[in-house]
């Protein structure tokens, strides 16, 4: 038995223990930082409010202007608009987590490089949140946007105070969109199940369909988050350049390895 269980560890746990807590505590760290500087703010809530007003007229003025259309058109279904929120408050957090968790545990050797993407990325986000705070649409209820999380959970979000850890005004860029692309596809390259890998390579496509129909981000916040994907991605097959066989992706590694 105690065999056995050396055994399901090293498979589970290739790098021990206390690799484990190392990712605890890093991830801690950064996202307790991303939370305290995303909430640093408080006083430029008029700034907010006309980066949004400003977003809505360009969008308006590209003819992209789609949100309330989503939002209107989801709220006409119950059971969608409520799927929505639900994904929208989870997203972020538990589907997250236990995604990281599952990469950890069965795809170690790709954790390296998707932990450092996250870490870019979460990075780059607190430039935007500091340089371009943004109201989301569920603050512009003169355009028709309603706030469909706090009507599903029945807890109040449209509070307009800023604290050490709470920003109202983090709408650009969408992380929910960022998070969703470099999990969503990273697993699509991983699984080997082709319709576990459709749904993984869907996931930031649903996501981004979920901030929207919620009025939580505008499109170009979530273009804004893809291309916060997109450059965290870059930036950490650059840091794998360095540590190849620490911090690059599984098959980049293989590849390395020829």
């Amino acid at each position: 038995m105690l065999v056995r269980l050396r055994t399901l560890e090293a498979r589970l746990l290739p790098h021990g223990v206390f690799d484990v807590m190392r990712q605890l505590v890093l991830f801690s760290a950064a996202y307790w930082c991303y939370r305290i500087v995303r909430g640093a703010v408080d006083g430029r809530a008029s700034d907010a409010f006309q980066h949004g007003r400003e977003l809505i007229s360009l969008e308006r003025t590209l003819h992209t202007f789609v949100e309330p259309a989503i939002q209107g058109w989801a709220s006409g279904k119950t059971w969608l608009i409520d799927a929505a929120s639900w994904l929208y408050v989870n997203s972020q957090f538990s589907i997250t987590l236990g995604a990281l968790v599952f990469i950890y545990l069965f795809h170690n050797s790709a954790f390296y490089f998707v932990r450092n993407m996250f870490l870019v990325a979460m990075a780059l986000a607190l430039v935007g949140y500091l340089a371009f705070p943004t109201a989301p649409p569920r603050f512009f209820p003169e355009w028709g946007f309603t706030d469909s999380v706090s009507n599903f959970t029945h807890v109040p979000q449209d509070s307009v105070t800023v604290n050490a850890l709470f920003n109202p005004f983090a709408a650009i860029p969408s992380m929910h969109v960022a998070f969703g692309l470099m999990l969503g596809w990273s697993l699509a390259r991983l699984v080997r199940n082709r319709v576990a890998r459709a749904l993984c390579f869907l996931w930031p496509f649903l996501v981004t369909f979920v901030v929207v129909a919620t009025g939580n981000h505008f499109v170009m916040d979530a273009v804004a988050g893809a291309l916060v994907a997109m450059v965290a991605a870059y930036a950490a097959e650059l840091l794998a350049r360095t540590r190849p066989q620490a911090w690059a992706f599984a098959q980049m590694r293989a590849e390395a390895a020829a």
